[in-house]
């Protein structure tokens, strides 16, 4: 190999790590300008848990910014007390969901319980198995937590 073949190919080389650095930091600030995920499970019958996964999605939005993290609350089980109508953490409800927090009420247990959408706070909306919407968002990369 000759001296000029050796500096093009040394300057190709060059060339293509730069290019991989830079498309690598670009990947790297895609990902981090796009807000935060988290999905947070509530299947429990206890008013403090409820009160808990409240304050975890609150304290979450004003650690990053509310328009930097996208929170959804998924109730089933036991835990879709804290969303019926009547709930001890019905005001507290009405704030997530003003705050932009997703609540989401499992019809499967809504279905075991024999609940109907009008036993349960208008703010919710629904999935048909709560189990299966965590699992989704999990696959889909979102955090998940269970206070």
């Amino acid at each position: 190999m000759n001296k000029r073949t050796l500096i093009r190919f040394i300057t190709a080389s060059l060339i293509g790590v730069i290019a991989a650095t830079s498309a690598l930091a670009q990947a790297k600030l895609d990902k981090v300008s796009q807000p935060a995920r988290l999905v947070i499970q509530v299947s429990d019958a206890e008013p403090a848990k409820w009160n808990l996964a409240l304050n975890n999605a609150r304290n979450v939005q004003e650690e990053l910014g509310t328009a930097n993290v996208e929170i959804e609350i998924v109730a089933y089980g036991p835990g879709l007390g804290m969303l019926k109508k009547d709930a001890v953490t019905s005001g507290r409800v009405d704030e997530a969901s003003l705050a932009g927090i997703k609540l989401v009420a499992c019809e499967n247990t809504m279905r075991n319980q024999k609940l109907t959408k009008s036993d349960i706070h208008t703010a919710a909306s629904y999935a048909s198995s709560g189990v299966v919407e965590i699992m989704q968002k999990q696959a889909a990369g979102w955090s998940y937590v269970r206070p």
